[in-house]
């Protein structure tokens, strides 16, 4: 018999190019069926109306809560936007990567997969008093410490993340960037790169980045924008997707932009991944959460079940966990469950810029391991 079974809602599961009203069954933390009018289980539950989805997973989201000034608490956080797996971009380094571990990931219910920062401490200085980049100092960039943490938390570090730009690594410029590519190929991991305001210039980064990198805030506003002054889709931005860069949403408080959004649909560029950013300046507004930003891709046209794509089984495959964001019998055992509501809902970008939809996805219910661990009114 199935420990639970969700049964009657509207499936969706890009990953096996699923859309449609079955049951999916869970049995000992992981899927166990899928499929119209299952056998019932110890538990069931009556999902009709409702979106189901493999366990939506934010690939950029800072969760050092305690460790960072920027980290959020990743339980609440993940309640409110129906989240099973979340990415921690680089918010700790080489020198707290362990007080990480054993602080907040292994004492979390939800799932916390780090990258791992190039920089010594991880993102140090992010308030609104204080703001220091952590690849303003070469000093703090050890490439072979960097490596050697990389490999004694093999288990657990999904890749190698950077951050560069005007406002984080300033005059040094693109070179954290390379010391970041260096560890990733010698410890086999992907890089995922922030870009801010220049230096360096967006052409140099992209021109860089191998495939199965991730370029974040991709859809982000001029300067370092992706899109032309007349609305086409920089040459090397193309050059890029196909070489296999992985160009993820990562919305924050000031890496998303309507305008440049538009213009990127409109040319038929989507992002692979939809992403929060979240942290303590993004979690107020504008990116709030997941769900939020997810509904922004809707707002902007984009079919529901591609928006769930880029917040599954794509991000998985970015991140290389092969046992998560789909149904597959056999996979981790986690669910969305989530509400499409209609009416009149206003999103707001990072330059203050509004638009209004007839839609918006908010959380019912999550299934964790196999286990419903939040319903309607606590997530």
């Amino acid at each position: 018999m199935f420990d639970l079974v969700l049964k009657g809602g509207r499936v969706i599961d890009p990953a096996q190019s699923l859309d449609g009203v079955m049951d999916v069954a869970f049995t000992d933390g992981r899927v166990a069926a899928i499929g119209p009018n299952l056998d019932p289980g110890q538990n069931n539950r009556d999902v009709s109306g409702l979106l189901v989805t493999p366990g939506l997973i934010d690939l950029h989201a800072h969760v050092y809560w305690g460790g960072t000034s920027m980290g959020v608490d990743p339980d609440d956080y993940a309640r409110g936007s129906g989240i099973t797996t979340l990415i921690d971009a680089g918010s700790a380094g080489p020198g707290n990567m362990h007080g990480f571990r054993r602080h907040v990931i292994e004492r979390s219910d939800v799932r916390i997969v780090p990258f791992l920062n190039i920089s010594f401490a991880g993102i140090f200085a992010f308030s609104h008093e204080v703001m220091v980049g952590e690849c303003m100092d070469l000093r703090l960039l050890n490439p072979r410490v960097c490596l050697a943490v990389a490999k004694r938390d093999s288990d657990l570090v999904a890749g190698i993340k950077v951050r560069i730009g005007g406002g984080t690594s300033a005059i040094n410029g693109i070179e954290p960037l390379r010391m970041a590519l260096e560890v990733a190929e010698h410890a086999g991991l992907p890089v995922m790169a922030h870009l801010d305001n220049p230096p360096p210039y967006r052409p140099e980064v992209m021109r860089a980045l191998r495939a199965g990198d991730i370029l974040t805030h991709c859809f982000r506003p001029f300067p370092n924008t992706p899109v032309t002054a007349d609305g086409r889709v920089h040459q090397d931005v193309l050059e890029a997707r196909a070489r296999g860069v992985i160009f993820d949403i990562g919305h924050g408080k000031g890496s998303f932009g309507f305008e440049t959004a538009m213009a990127m649909v409109k040319n038929g560029f989507l992002p692979d991944v939809i992403s929060s950013d979240i942290h303590t300046l993004s979690i107020e507004g504008p990116a709030y959460n997941l769900l939020i930003t997810m509904s922004k891709f809707l707002a902007l046209g984009v079919a529901l079940p591609e928006v769930i794509r880029m917040a599954t089984i794509n991000p998985a495959r970015a991140a290389r966990l092969s046992d998560r964001g789909t149904f597959r019998v056999g996979a981790l055992g986690d669910a969305s469950i989530l509400t499409l509501a209609h009416g009149q809902f206003e999103y707001e970008d990072a330059l203050g810029k509004k638009m209004t939809s007839p839609e918006r996805l908010d959380c019912t219910a999550i299934v964790l391991g196999g286990r419903l661990w939040h319903e309607q009114g606590n997530c």
